[in-house]
């Protein structure tokens, strides 16, 4: 398994505008949670401009398929996303797979 960063890129209003999408957004989110893929998620704040997303998972595909169906995405409230593979060196890794620091 490797580890990827889904970045966002949000709009200016997006605290507000993203309401009507939360519940269905957070279901989503949820649901690649309980599959264990998704590891941690949330808005960077101050400013509210961007999200992190951590995924767990066989390949970059399942992060994307992830972002191409999110309602944030789908519905514009995401200006762009972007897909990072991430080497983790040091930190808890609950499945006993992460390397030693070197």
């Amino acid at each position: 398994m490797k580890y990827f960063a889904l970045f966002y890129d949000v709009v200016d209003d997006f605290v507000s505008r993203r309401t009507a999408y939360r519940e269905e957004h957070l279901r989503l989110v949820r649901a690649v949670h309980q599959r264990g893929e998704l590891l941690l998620a949330g808005a960077l704040a101050d400013p509210a401009d961007r999200a992190l997303l951590v995924f767990r998972a066989a390949d970059r595909s399942i992060v994307e398929e992830f972002a191409r169906n999110d309602p944030y995405v789908t519905n514009g409230l995401v200006t762009r996303w972007e897909v990072r593979s991430w080497t983790v060196v040091i930190g808890d890794d609950m499945f006993g797979s992460n390397p030693k620091a070197v």
